[in-house]
This record gives C-alpha cells, sequence and structure tokens, in this order.
C-alpha cells in the first residue's frame, strides 16, 4: 500500500471520528457508523416520520427497527418502540400485505366463524383487517388473513402485558396485576371472551351498563376459574398491584387485545 493511499485511510478515518465527536456531542442527534455507512438517527427519524404520514407503514416499520438496532442506548428508544407497536396494529388491522398473513379465497359454505377457526385467528379481527360491517360473505371475494400464532406474556414485577406473534413482539400494554401477589403464575389458556360482560360478585349481580361493573368493557377468562384480563372503571390504577388477582387493562386496550387474540391463546405470568 503507497503512501498516498494510507495518507487518504488515515483522513477518511479522521472525519469519521469528527462525525462520531459532533454526533455525540449534539446529544439529540446521535451518528451510528456500519461497514463505512454513517447513519443519523435524526434523518432516520424524519424518513420514519415522513413514511408514516404517506401510510408508507412497512417503510416506517422498518426505519423505526433501524433506529432501536443502530442506537440502542438513545434516550429515545422507548417512543421508538412504542411507535413501531403503535405502527404493527395500525398493519394488522388495515389488512396490508404484512408477513405471516395471507389471501384467502371464500368458498361456498364458508362463514367467518369458520375461516376464522380453520386460520386460529378471530372473526373480529377478519371483519376489521377487511372492512366487513357485516358477518354475510359471498362465496369468491378474497379477503386477508392473518395465520401466526398470537401469544401473551404478563410481566407483574414491571405490570406490562406483552403481546407476541411468534417471537416478534407485537405491542406492549400497562396493566394491573393483584394485591399482594394475588395473581397467579403459570401458564394459562384463554377459554372465553365476554364483550360487555356482567359481573357476578358475591351476593349481587352487576350489569354491564353500571359503573359499579369493575371488569369494564371485554372479559378474557382464563382455564383457571375466576381469573382473566378485563377492562377496569378505574384507569388511574394501571401500572399498580391493585387487583384481586386479574389482569387489568384500559377499555380501549383490553377492547383492541379482544379483536386480536382467539379463544385457546396462550398466556404466561410470571413474577
Amino acid at each position: 500500500m503507497n503512501k498516498k493511499m494510507i495518507a487518504i485511510i488515515l483522513l477518511v478515518a479522521a472525519v469519521l471520528v469528527v462525525l462520531v465527536f459532533l454526533g455525540l456531542r449534539r446529544g439529540g442527534a446521535p451518528i451510528s457508523i456500519n461497514k463505512g455507512k454513517i447513519t443519523s438517527a435524526s434523518a432516520l427519524i424524519s424518513q420514519a416520520k415522513e413514511s408514516e404520514s404517506k401510510g408508507e407503514l412497512a417503510q416506517a416499520k422498518a426505519l423505526y427497527l433501524e433506529l432501536i438496532n443502530e442506537f440502542p442506548n438513545s434516550g429515545d428508544v422507548m417512543n421508538w418502540q412504542r411507535k413501531l407497536e403503535n405502527i404493527n396494529i395500525k398493519m394488522l388491522f388495515s389488512g396490508a400485505d404484512i408477513p405471516k398473513s395471507a389471501v384467502y379465497e371464500i368458498k361456498p359454505g364458508d362463514t367467518l366463524a369458520k375461516i376464522a377457526k380453520e386460520f386460529k385467528t378471530t372473526v373480529e379481527l377478519i371483519k376489521k383487517s377487511n372492512n366487513l360491517s357485516e358477518d354475510k360473505i359471498m362465496p369468491g371475494r378474497k379477503i386477508r388473513v392473518y395465520t401466526a400464532p398470537f401469544s401473551i406474556l404478563v410481566d407483574k414485577s414491571q405490570n406490562i402485558l406483552i403481546l407476541k406473534s411468534e417471537e416478534e413482539v407485537y405491542k406492549t400494554y400497562i396493566v394491573s396485576t393483584g394485591a399482594n401477589n394475588s395473581t397467579p403464575v403459570g401458564t394459562f389458556k384463554i377459554m372465553n371472551k365476554l364483550a360487555n360482560p356482567t359481573w357476578f360478585k358475591a351476593g349481587a349481580v352487576v350489569p354491564a351498563s353500571s359503573p359499579e361493573n369493575v371488569l369494564g368493557t371485554r372479559w378474557l377468562g382464563f382455564n383457571l376459574s375466576g381469573y382473566g384480563i378485563h377492562g377496569t372503571i378505574e384507569p388511574e390504577s394501571l401500572g399498580r398491584q391493585v387487583t384481586q388477582g386479574c389482569v387489568r387493562m384500559s377499555n380501549p386496550e383490553v377492547e383492541e387485545l379482544y379483536v386480536i387474540v382467539p379463544v385457546g391463546t396462550e398466556v404466561t405470568i410470571v413474577d
């Protein structure tokens, strides 16, 4: 290698060092260098926001993933992760061509319940992702169906519920768990789902319409009698261990989860 080439390499290295230093000094705009490629966090953020505003959700998701991978020590990582997870839900509900989904042509004799059972999904998700306003379907129509199984992980120490699609973290929710460590630990399954559930408490029946119904707007019951995931009339209590043992979510978020996960979904609860 001649002296001129060495000088060029040293000059490039010096420039890269200066760029990294300036990026660190700016604090809000870190720089990553990977295989000679210089990446600015601020540039990626701008691209991600632009893609999202244009409805290019797959591109926005890829950019937020790049941000998280390239700048894992940034103070904005949690914000990027939340944006990525919200995009996951938008894409799932939009019926977009996304990984782990398939196009299905409706056959004579099909019903939404039959299709949902075949693909281990929910009628609600099929309807939402295909913009169907009623259960009636016509043979020959093509619909998009999500095909990968979902699972749920509840971490009592952090009071979070993680919705996973295979090994991908799809979305993280803030929840409340049982006071005095009363939420059971183990692996369970969702055995029943109820919209606007009635609360059967000791000595009384509290209808769904009552403001005193602690179950909120949805119930997803475990194969352990009396325990499940439900909504709340006390959203201010989320993030704390205050329930009688169930997992409590905000009503909008439990309604979202209700659409996504079918009966039979595995729920793992850890301390």
